[in-house]
């Protein structure tokens, strides 16, 4: 997993509320599971104007003129601005696997379904909470300014807008400290492998028939 420390980013607007997994990533393509290749696809439904399906070449696909990320002004961004209870319905983790692929390393919405907002940290992707005025604020000014960055600075616990106004926001000391090191539960798994190692040993010792049974 992506360490995440200090990030600066091109803002980009989902302005909808409730977006669902399954607008996130269509269920066509939860086949795979390589965490690697949906960025293509997010949004599928919305950015396309035809049904995508797994494997299919997207490069010559009619996009949709009317979807944000189509816009050339919103090439390239890393930061996606979205409403109230973004990323509801079903539990696959292959949204934020799409959202990471496509090249998101933040979130800044008001609410978010709690199952996606875990699966984001374990993803390497920080979900950001901000009250639902200050969203509307940084919608308002991504729309107005063409090219409108976000810093988002995770160690000090803020979000810098161009002008310099810092905005403070809450994570969970252990969820900051996975991303600061870029540690999934597998990486943290792996960090103790000597005393797991330790333990297998030791517990081989005491109860051979155990060991010999699996061998």
């Amino acid at each position: 997993m992506r360490a995440f420390t200090v990030h600066t980013g091109l803002v980009a607007p989902m302005d909808r509320a409730n977006v669902d997994t399954d607008m996130i990533i269509p269920k066509q393509f939860l086949k795979s599971i390589k965490r690697s290749g949906f960025g293509p696809n997010l949004f599928d439904e919305l950015r396309y104007l035809d049904e995508g399906q797994p494997g299919q070449d997207c490069a010559n696909r009619p996009l949709n003129p009317e979807f944000p990320l189509n816009w050339p002004r919103y090439e390239g961004a890393s930061v996606l601005l979205a409403r109230e209870n973004f990323g509801c319905g079903s539990s696959r983790e292959h949204a934020p696997w799409a959202l990471d692929d496509y090249g998101f390393r933040a979130i800044i919405a008001p609410s978010y379904a709690d199952i996606f907002f875990n699966n984001c940290f374990k993803n390497g992707l920080l979900p950001i909470v901000f009250e639902e005025n200050i969203v509307d604020d940084l919608f308002k000014e991504a729309e107005i300014a063409e090219g409108y960055e976000l810093i988002v600075d995770l160690p000090r616990q803020v979000v810098v807008k161009p002008s310099g106004e810092e905005l403070p926001f809450e994570i969970d000391e252990f969820r900051k400290h996975c991303l600061l090191e870029g540690l999934d539960e597998i990486g943290l798994t792996l960090k103790e492998t000597d005393a797991i190692r330790g333990y297998e040993s030791q517990r081989e010792k005491t109860c051979p028939w155990l060991f010999h049974a699996i061998k």
